[in-house]
């Protein structure tokens, strides 16, 4: 949860992050080679990228971009090195797709071998999937924390993975007392 909400509640809040769950899925997949690179989408995001990193041990790089108006996003940069690589963007939530798609495109005009997406919240309105289908992008995987449409469960490059797990450790934690913060090392 951004840092914005956590003043609109009067009872104590956790911020539960999806990165375990992702690692998991880039371990299992053999995704996380050494030439794997995590990528954030936007600046704002560089903090997320790099708490995924940190658990699989890969390097960050970051697409520097500017929104000339809300839902438009143009790539202006990729900082770092994605040249041959196996490019992991990771967002929270994702809305139209037009920014992750966007950078996908861009991480493989710069020379990426392959761009898969991670996101927490697959908003996925309007022409996300149209997008998501048209991008250069090999696969954008989910959680399931927010109901698909026909048109995303159909979409071939669209992964559905269950938070469930994670929501249920968290529970559990909050109720024994014990660290949230824990779930993330």
């Amino acid at each position: 949860m951004p840092h914005k909400f956590k003043g609109s509640f009067n009872i104590p809040v956790d911020n539960i992050f999806a990165a375990p769950l992702f690692s998991k899925d880039i371990l299992k997949n053999n995704v996380c080679q050494e030439d794997t690179i995590v990528v954030s989408p936007d600046v704002g995001g560089v903090v997320r990228a790099r708490a995924l990193a940190k658990m699989l041990h890969l390097d960050i790089a970051i697409v520097d971009k500017r929104r000339p108006a809300p839902n438009v996003a143009k790539v202006m940069n990729i900082i770092g090195d994605v040249e041959g690589k196996h490019c992991i963007l990771v967002d929270d939530i994702v809305d139209t797709a037009g920014t992750i798609c966007g950078a996908a495109d861009a991480l493989m005009e710069c020379g990426a071998r392959k761009v898969t997406a991670y996101a927490t919240h697959g908003v996925l309105s309007g022409p996300a999937a149209e997008r998501i289908t048209a991008s250069k992008m090999h696969e954008m995987v989910i959680t399931d924390s927010i109901t698909q449409p026909q048109t995303i469960l159909d979409n071939d490059k669209v992964r559905i993975m269950s938070i469930g797990s994670l929501m249920g450790e968290a529970i559990l934690r909050i109720y024994d007392g014990r660290s949230i913060s824990s779930l993330y090392s």
